[in-house]
């Protein structure tokens, strides 16, 4: 028998106990906390994300199962629901928040030089989108979407190598999604992908452009401009128009005062024509249209956690508590990404998260779970998609 420490000790040593604490005080987590610390809460919600557990009863059940196993783990004894009901309503959410930017910080290098990045660019790529998560308005009344709708938007900008997430706002659905250029941090000489949703001259200009990083986003169709300069391109490769601009309307004009660049590039596969508005000049046309291509992925990580983490169904109907929740599954996945990489583990990310969750209190080197999994080496983290969308 394996006298090492159990599978869920061996994941969360990756993670920085000191940072944590530090965290926690900033909040005073464990303020007249006898039992149940934060520590041991954030535990538990990640044992339920790892596992896929449905509901407080099955959290409290399982962990009921393992009792033997559970000092081992870090955890004293079986959580009853109640007690974690209680924890979900008052443990302030901001502390799984906080702790989640300690975890960005740690596996963005780590996947600095991700392979599954294709385009030969330097500067840092980000995607910017949302997601709504749907909720049941009577449950969750604070959440009002729609009249007879609730839901919460996960604002996301997420690093297009290695797909790690290093900025997220959960708002009420209600909030329009260019409103997170408002306060997403802008990083000079980067570039920030978006949907033509974000398209907001205002905000793309003094946010973007004027703190000197470039944007590329979906022209709308009713944009009235100018050509200034046409360049030469080969139609061979897709891209038809390659042109600067200037705006002319009488709002767009004010708004964004500078030169625009507009490539037109025709898909070949379903013969469909995408118009896209970005403020660099110094890029080819083509790297223009396959950096649009690369925002998918955002897509694509949606798709992935919605599937892999319980982000849809919640223990708790109180705002916090489904705050908390989403906080903890963020760092879930990101201390799985970050256990993947230091272990240099080369399966697929999805493998990675469901493997252990069948063996959390065992004591089996995590590295012995996969020395079966070398023919999925090679798959990709997420399933094939479209690489176009609207």
């Amino acid at each position: 028998m394996n006298s090492g420490k159990t599978v869920l000790s061996q994941l969360m040593m990756f993670r920085s106990d000191f940072q944590f604490q530090r965290c926690v005080d900033r909040y005073k987590g464990d303020f007249r906390v006898r039992r149940f610390t934060c520590n041991e809460h954030f535990l538990v919600m990640s044992f339920a994300q790892l596992t896929a557990r449905e509901s407080l009863r099955d959290i409290e059940n399982s962990l009921t199962a393992f009792s033997s196993k559970l000092y081992h783990s870090g955890l004293r004894s079986a959580t009853a629901k109640s007690t974690l009901a209680e924890a979900n309503e008052k443990r302030n959410w901001r502390i799984y928040a906080d702790y989640a930017q300690v975890l960005i910080k740690q596996a963005r290098p780590l996947y600095a030089d991700d392979p599954n990045f294709r385009l030969d660019i330097d500067n840092m790529v980000y995607a910017l989108d949302s997601t709504t998560i749907d909720l049941c308005l009577s449950l969750f009344p604070w959440a009002k979407f729609r009249k007879t709708k609730g839901a919460v938007k996960m604002h996301t900008v997420l690093d297009l190598r290695g797909s790690i997430p290093i900025y997220v706002d959960i708002t009420n659905a209600n909030v329009h999604d260019v409103n997170i250029l408002d306060t997403m941090p802008i990083e000079a000489g980067s570039y920030y992908i978006m949907d033509k949703g974000y398209t907001d001259f205002n905000r793309l200009y003094n946010k973007i452009h004027r703190e000197q990083a470039f944007f590329v986003t979906r022209s709308k169709d009713n944009i009235n401009f100018v050509t200034i300069e046409k360049q030469n391109v080969d139609s061979s490769t897709g891209v038809l128009d390659d042109v600067t601009i200037r705006l002319t309307g009488y709002y767009s004009a004010r708004k964004y005062p500078a030169e625009l660049r507009l490539v037109t590039y025709e898909d070949f596969t379903d013969a469909k024509v995408y118009h896209f508005l970005t403020n660099n000049f110094s890029l080819d046309s083509l790297t223009i249209a396959e950096l649009y291509r690369e925002r998918w992925k955002i897509e694509l990580f949606f798709k992935w956690i919605k599937q892999h983490l319980r982000i849809k169904a919640f223990y708790g109907t109180s705002e916090n508590a489904v705050n908390c929740q989403i906080w903890i599954a963020i760092c879930t996945y990101l201390l799985a990404a970050i256990a993947k990489k230091k272990l240099g583990i080369p399966v697929s990310l999805y493998t990675f998260t469901q493997t252990p969750g069948l063996a959390l209190f065992e004591k089996t080197n995590i590295k012995e779970l996969f020395s079966g999994n070398n023919n999925l080496n090679n798959q990709s983290d997420y399933p094939f998609l479209p690489l176009w969308e609207n």
